[in-house]
């Protein structure tokens, strides 16, 4: 089993910035892709960003193009999501997820939360106005 601990997340002001970090521990010989998604009040648990961990492309929700970065230590086993020129609507608790089976190699399916097995607790990340 797959272990996924998030850091970074806090307390910003709109056009700031904020680094989250999750290392994965235990059956990390079975990384196939490593994303972000986020969950405001009340709302579904949004893609974010995600990368794949044998060609190291990356993938981008159209709301954070352009300001967020997601990278990878393959040798620390750990990803990072760079979060630049935040908005209020950032605002929300932010998931680390991997795919231990490989159900998110094809087609649009890294996208799709249910294509990810081991997930984090979650970071809060709230920007202010």
């Amino acid at each position: 089993q797959m272990q996924l601990v998030e850091s970074g997340g806090g307390l910003v002001q709109a056009g700031g910035s904020l680094r989250l970090s999750c290392a994965a521990s235990g059956r990390t010989f079975r990384l196939y892709t490593m994303g972000w998604f986020r969950q405001a009040p009340g709302k579904e648990r949004d893609f974010v960003a995600a990368v794949s961990w044998t060609s190291g492309f990356t993938y981008y929700s159209d709301s954070v193009k352009g300001r967020f970065t997601i990278s990878s230590d393959n040798a620390k086993n750990t990803v990072y999501l760079q979060m630049d020129s935040l908005e209020p609507d950032d605002t929300a608790v932010y998931y680390c997820a991997a795919d231990t089976r490989k159900t998110t190699t094809s087609g649009d399916s890294l996208y799709d939360k249910y294509g990810y097995d081991a997930w984090g607790q979650g970071t809060q990340v709230t920007v202010s106005s």
